[in-house]
């Protein structure tokens, strides 16, 4: 029998990604006594973040410190491992699943599993404004459920001028001192111009030449016209699956460019699992950016993962 036959794996579960979603998954497998491994690639959505948000009895924690308690949990249980290495293919395999490693990864050859979970995330794509990405994460962010109470009484600013400009400057009306959208050159719907005058949030028109960081935050320099001192900048990022996996295993995708999953976690594929905002259900419009919500994911789609693997051990017999 193949060392990579599925029906002989050392692995109930194969978890890719080292994020909240895949943390959770691996603990509540691990409570579970499943055989599961958690492959860490290293990369994570919200390193560019200094401090995590809205998550009760976390809020203010650094990710890395988050990350670092949670493997501290995972150490506890003997049926868990964790790898550093970042997996390259997630192939059907026999009865399961094969996957793929990376050539430098240690031991790079490819693991033999029953389930997978994907908790591999998003990739962000930022507006190409001179001076953005340098501070995004600090300065510059895209949730304000995540990042919009530190701005309290500062002058924010909102970069754009697309669907979301209204509505993160009312979510913020009630936080900043000051509210102003930078269309950047662009023109604005009429109506939203309207909406933003009767709530008193201003406009500056002018095409955005750089962000620059100063002491209150950033200053914002214009192609025309005196610069703009802001405590913060809120921008909209355009995203897509950070992994190839979905594209691999073909699973069905949402308009949003999310896995379609059910409250589950189960992809279309059977033995496939996602968990984080890489995925979401079709009820949901856009996947949710929130490290709870994702370590909310994860432990569903664990639950999910052990509820197939316990219907294979024992198959309910079916009525004559």
């Amino acid at each position: 029998m193949s060392a990579t036959d599925p029906s002989n794996s050392p692995y109930d579960a194969v978890v890719i990604g080292g994020g909240p979603a895949g943390l959770q998954a691996a603990l509540t497998l691990g409570r579970m006594h499943r055989r599961v491994l958690l492959l860490d690639s290293g990369e994570y959505r919200n390193a560019p973040a200094e401090h995590m948000h809205n998550f009760v009895t976390q809020d203010g924690t650094p990710p890395a410190e988050f990350r670092a308690a949670a493997r501290a949990d995972l150490a506890a249980y003997a049926t868990v491992a964790v790898r550093e290495a970042a997996a390259t293919a997630v192939v059907p395999h026999g009865a399961g699943f094969r996957v793929e490693l990376g050539g430098d990864a240690e031991g790079g050859e490819p693991l033999a599993t029953r389930t997978v979970v994907l908790a591999t995330g998003m990739r962000d794509t930022l507006p190409a404004t001179p001076g953005l990405e340098p501070l995004f994460g600090t300065v510059a962010a895209v949730c304000p459920y995540c990042h919009g109470h530190e701005l309290s009484g500062k002058h924010v600013a909102v970069l754009g001028s697309g669907p979301h400009v209204t509505r993160v400057a009312f979510l913020l009306e009630r936080i900043a001192s000051r509210l102003t959208v930078l269309a950047d050159g662009e023109e604005l719907d009429p109506g939203v111009r309207a909406q933003l005058a009767d709530a008193g949030v201003a406009v500056r028109a002018e095409a955005v030449k750089e962000l620059v960081p100063s002491a209150a935050g950033a200053t914002v320099s214009f192609t025309d016209g005196p610069d703009e001192e802001v405590g913060g900048v809120f921008v909209s990022a355009e995203f897509a699956q950070r992994a190839p996996f979905a594209e691999q295993l073909g699973l069905d995708l949402l308009s949003s460019g999310a896995v379609e999953v059910d409250a589950m976690g189960r992809t279309s594929v059977p033995g496939v699992f996602a968990a984080g905002d890489m995925a979401h259900t079709p009820a949901t419009p856009m996947p949710l950016a929130s490290v709870l919500a994702a370590a909310s994911s994860g432990l569903m789609a664990a639950v999910a993962v052990d509820a197939e693997l316990l219907g294979q051990d024992h198959p309910v017999p079916q009525p004559a």
